[in-house]
């Protein structure tokens, strides 16, 4: 699929970086605590150019210092040297992008560059720059290319490294991302630091340039620093003392593997793919309403866990629908395509919508899979990369599949509801729900035969039941039947505080359960929905129920009512006129005002002819409502007392002599003698219990988005400029890109085959290289700070080259080689020297290589977001290690959702326990999301995030102090250190511990060390001067202790507690507890 790498570039194993791979960025540019070394050397980025300059020309010194003078230089590299040139400032006149080319020129290919333009001379004439036009027009004095309207000049240097390219023959080579990656010798390097071959591949490039790297990290920060990457929270004292008293290679290897087989491993590796694939709690657009998509979530964090291998990983997201019979967790993958912002505003433009969700699949998935900017040819080609406008159509054709729109044409109602519907969605079951579904379903195919072989026993008897029947008629005696016969069984909606009671003083009527309804004011009660019973009206039918009223504390008004194909206007109402929907001043054809209220304290019939509430002869009623306006009601038995034994259609058929009976009269006999036998309503009854239980069952469980793929996909145009309005487009059909290749499945391509496709290595016509490429140097970036490519998001021609190409291609061949085993990658990385050195660069280093894409040492950066708040919770021992669930909300300033409409809404904070899991699972509110995480640079996930950048800001400080979860951090954290303060088994002795020691105790806990005497003297000064302060007032003790969920406590004085309160904040506060070094 790719081309195969020149031969000569395998010689480039320890090749000095150049051009756009080093740059003069601040080592520490999100403003940790660097130290006065570090500081000197920090930039402003005004200054980055020249700074680069300077660099650049140290590095030549440093490089060619002791070479012979004799001795050559080395060739130019066109894909680390030339490309990134072109890519900056050529190709947006001279690149892929046909539309916007000038001249005529097209610096793309060497075919292209060397061929005779119109107007006569050769851009590049390969081995003769003064022949070149390209040469004549970058050195003119008067009027340079590129121009300088453009401020887009070439530097010196770069002008010299496109003349000495020319000069050697001007030749091309393919963007590095896009060749096949090729296994490389191992660098031979005569030292003994290296422990594994990616050591090798890091020193030699910083021989290379005359740097040695950084001694290795003590022993405590290192499990520090090893504890929050693989589970993204501190060490417990216990874990670093000994892992210090042991340490050694065998210890750190088992502390390793420990950290990998931890569940809190898929908690912190989720977070970095959750922000790739945007997910969030919410649609993103318009009323940003809630979705049902944390499932995915949870199925993210097993993955990781269960270490499913990556390319199962993209396949199920991509496309497990598509899989031969997908599971339960295969759907639940697919959640991936879901995930995107969408809307749910009326109004909208259905085309409108299908472009917009198309393109964000289309960035999406080339981002993160590929590291491409597929989405910039929306409109146009491609101004840098091969990407055409055609490639971007035919690429979202794969997603046209994707059965989504019903939200697009609500069908369902509830517009600006939230959590809102997006159909699809499925229910998930529980291995425990799925054992009693299976129960239940085992029954109901158990119940079904018997009802059959009932019905069955009754055809011998149907002739004598006759005469029984037609002997019962003639004798006018009238038939009554119990439609609601335990209200408890009918479950029904209820309005109001209501209970079913068997026994409280007054004896249920029917002898069975009834229904106890007590309220101030309005309470109903009604079944419609929740039975299978319906009554069909006869003349003369009468609707009755048995209601108590207790003597002391009488109803104003109680009320029937009966459902029509839900309509609820048919009423009967006693006592006063209290009822807001049963208002009226008199009787009406649907509206029956009956009287006075029944008797109290005894058990009375109301009664009421279906035909003075307007329900005429064979209306269909489904529903009764149970009504009342305050006091206490019981409600017992309600059915029809009909006027003959049995219904006109069964008299008409009797009527008729049996030899005359056609098929319809039998079979209405045959029916009614079914719906009589007290065998089969019973069995009919057991019936509809399980299959209504098997409902309730599946309705208890949660929802989770899902994809469905359409019989017959949506066609896609080519829209030209990207216009949804213009349909002039040619129709494109699912296809990747044309320069990656060809997807031949001899028929429509499919997701799936558009997911296999990226995990296939190109030897077997896939661009797997590519996808383990990305997917491993992302995982790197986790790890060391930076990526062996330092744009993870693009490897494109704007991207930045790979600075350790060779290393980058050897660490993407053994992931495909290991079966795409992600843990496995991790724990090479971990055990790796590389990363165990100290975060502290050499002055030389901080000097050549500011932004460390050399790896000289390792990152030191503030935690994320997410991370801040586990630590602080950790550390007071208020977090919850609860696994999975549904998103919570911690609190969060009043008003913070003031403008957030349709609805409108408010903030609910969850209480207890849900407010202190772990940052993973807080509610991802696109449009607002939470403050904490916002102040900490977390994204809002509405695109595709590669990298989270880096702030420091009054906000965040602000934040760690008064947020209210992280005061209750502080006022447990507290609590703990007192306590240990006070346990005499905890320190070991017969008396309380010092506040020396208790503060050594707190130190060890937040930032893994031993306090530095200086840092003990000073927190002992905050101690006493919170003491002297809180002394002296008081009030300000209770608000500070008042803060969250209080405990009690007796073993501590509270303006004391309230003094070391101070003393955590300020811990929690600290650098050192933020910082991941």
């Amino acid at each position: 699929m790719f081309p195969t790498r020149a031969s000569d570039d395998s010689a480039m194993t320890a090749t000095v970086p150049s051009g756009p791979e080093i740059s003069a960025l601040s080592p520490h540019p999100e403003g940790d605590r660097v130290g006065p070394v570090m500081e000197k050397y920090a930039i402003s980025r005004d200054l980055k150019p020249i700074f680069t300059a300077m660099v650049l020309l140290l590095l030549s010194i440093v490089v060619f210092a002791n070479r012979p003078a004799d001795d050559p230089p080395s060739p130019i590299d066109f894909s680390r040297q030339v490309r990134p040139i072109l890519s900056e400032h050529c190709f947006p006149c001279h690149g892929p992008n046909d539309e916007s080319r000038k001249a005529g020129l097209r610096l793309v290919d060497r075919e292209s560059a060397t061929e005779e333009l119109e107007s006569g001379f050769t851009a590049i004439v390969p081995g003769s720059r003064d022949d070149s036009e390209m040469w004549l027009r970058i050195t003119d004095p008067e009027d340079p290319m590129p121009p300088a309207k453009e401020h887009n000049e070439l530097s010196s240097k770069q002008v010299e490294v496109l003349g000495r390219w020319i000069e050697e023959g001007a030749e091309f080579a393919p963007h590095w991302a896009y060749v096949t990656p090729e296994p490389s010798e191992v660098p031979v390097t005569a030292h003994d630091w290296p422990a594994a071959s990616i050591d090798h591949y890091i020193l030699a490039q910083l021989q290379a340039v005359g740097l040695e790297p950084a001694p290795d990290a003590d022993d405590t920060t290192l499990i520090r620093r090893l504890h929050l990457d693989l589970s993204g929270l501190p060490p417990e004292p216990d874990r670093i003392a000994e892992f210090t008293n042991e340490s050694g290679e065998e210890a750190y290897l088992e502390q390793v593997n420990r950290l990998l087989a931890s569940p809190h491993f898929g908690e912190r590796l989720a977070s970095f793919w959750l922000d790739l694939v945007r997910y969030a709690d919410t649609v993103g657009y318009h009323g940003d309403q809630e979705h049902h998509s944390w499932p995915y979530r949870d199925w993210v964090i097993e993955a990781f866990n269960s270490n499913m291998p990556f390319d199962q990983f993209t396949i199920e997201q991509i496309a497990g629908d598509l899989l031969e019979q997908p599971d339960q967790n295969q759907l639940v993958a697919t959640g991936y395509n879901r995930l995107l912002q969408t809307t749910h505003e009326g109004g909208l433009q259905l085309k409108e919508y299908r472009a917009i969700y198309m393109a964000d699949r289309v960035r999406n998935l080339s981002e993160t899979w590929l590291g491409g900017t597929l989405g910039c040819a929306q409109c146009h080609d491609h101004k840098y990369d091969p990407y055409t406008t055609r490639d971007f159509y035919s690429f979202g054709a794969f997603f046209a599949d994707i059965d989504d729109e019903d939200h697009l044409r609500n069908p369902y109602g509830g517009l600006n509801s939230t959590p809102t519907r997006r159909r699809p969605e499925m229910r998930l079951m529980t291995d425990e729900g799925r054992s009693r579904a299976e129960q239940l379903a085992r029954k109901i195919s158990e119940t079904k035969p018997q009802i059959d072989a009932a019905i069955e026993a009754l055809v011998p008897e149907q002739q004598a039941w006759e005469q029984q029947l037609v002997a019962r008629i003639e004798s006018t005696e009238r038939r009554q039947s119990v439609w609601v016969d335990d209200v408890l069984d009918t479950g029904g909606t209820v309005s109001g505080r209501w209970n079913f009671v068997a026994a409280e003083g007054v004896p249920a009527h029917s002898g069975q359960v009834y229904r106890k309804q007590s309220s101030d004011g309005l309470i109903q009660h009604y079944t419609v929905g929740t039975t299978e019973k319906t009554i069909t009206v006869s003349d003369g039918d009468v609707l009755f129920a048995w209601i108590y009223m207790a003597a002391d504390s009488q109803p104003a008004a109680v009320m029937l009512q009966c459902n029509t194909a839900g309509d609820w206007q048919h009423r009967a109402l006693w006592g006063g006129d209290e009822i807001v929907y049963g208002r009226q001043p008199e009787s009406s054809a649907a509206y029956q005002r009956m009287g006075k209220l029944p008797a109290v304290g005894e058990w009375v019939r109301l009664e009421v002819p279906f035909e003075s509430i307007g329900l005429k002869s064979g209306t269909v009623v489904s529903g009764v409502a149970f009504t009342q306006f305050g006091g206490t009601v019981y409600w017992d038995l309600c059915g029809v007392e009909n006027a003959s034994a049995a219904p006109a259609p069964v008299v008409e058929a009797l009527a008729v002599a049996a030899a005359d009976r056609t098929d319809a009269h039998r079979l209405v006999l045959s029916n009614y003698h079914v719906d009589q036998s007290q065998q089969v309503v019973a069995l009919r009854s057991q019936l509809a219990s399980l299959q209504k239980r098997a409902s309730s069952l599946t309705e208890r469980q949660p929802l989770a988005l899902f994809t469905r793929s359409l019989e017959s996909p949506r066609t896609v145009r080519i829209l030209p400029r990207g216009n949804w309005l213009d349909e002039t487009g040619e129709i494109v059909e699912p296809k990747i890109p044309q320069f990656l290749g060809s997807l031949e499945t001899g028929q429509r391509a499919t997701r799936l085959d558009l997911a296999r496709w990226l995990v296939t290595p190109e030897a077997e016509g896939g661009i797997g290289g590519l996808s383990a490429r990305v997917f491993v140097n992302r995982v790197w970036a986790q790890f060391f700070g930076e990526g062996l490519c330092s744009s993870v998001e693009d490897f494109g021609g704007q991207g930045r080259p790979a600075t350790h190409p060779e290393l980058l291609d050897a660490l993407a061949i053994e992931f495909i080689d290991s079966g795409w085993d992600i843990q496995g990658l991790i724990r090479r990385l971990v055990l790796s020297r590389t990363y165990r050195q100290s975060s502290r660069p050499s002055p030389r280093a901080a000097e050549i290589d500011p932004e460390n894409l050399l790896f000289s040492h390792q990152a030191r950066h503030r935690l994320p977001a997410e991370m801040v708040r586990d630590a602080s919770l950790w550390i007071s021992g208020l977090l919850v290690d609860q696994l999975g669930g549904p998103s919570v909300k911690p609190p969060q300033p009043p008003h913070y959702y003031r403008h957030l409409n349709f609805p409108p809404r408010k903030y609910k904070p969850d209480m207890g326990s849900n407010q202190w899991r772990r940052g993973v699972y807080v509610h991802w509110q696109r449009q607002y999301l939470h403050p904490m995480l916002l102040a900490f640079d977390a994204p809002t996930r509405e695109d595709c995030t590669s990298r989270r950048h880096r702030s420091n800001t009054p906000l965040a400080a602000l934040v760690l102090l008064n947020d209210p979860v992280f005061v209750e951090a502080a006022r447990s954290f507290a609590l703990r250190i007192t306590r240990w303060q006070h346990d005499l088994d905890l320190i070991g002795r017969d008396s309380a511990g010092t506040d020396e020691e208790a503060i050594v105790f707190a130190m060890k806990r937040a930032t893994s060390r031993h306090p530095e005497p200086s840092e003990i003297e000073l927190l002992m000064n905050l101690l006493e001067s919170s003491r002297e302060h809180f002394a002296a007032h008081p009030e300000q003790v209770k608000t500070l202790l008042d803060a969250g969920a209080r405990e009690a406590v007796d073993f501590i004085e509270p303006v004391d507690l309230a003094a070391w309160v101070e003393v955590a904040r300020a811990i929690l506060n600290l650098h050192e507890t933020t910082t991941r070094e």
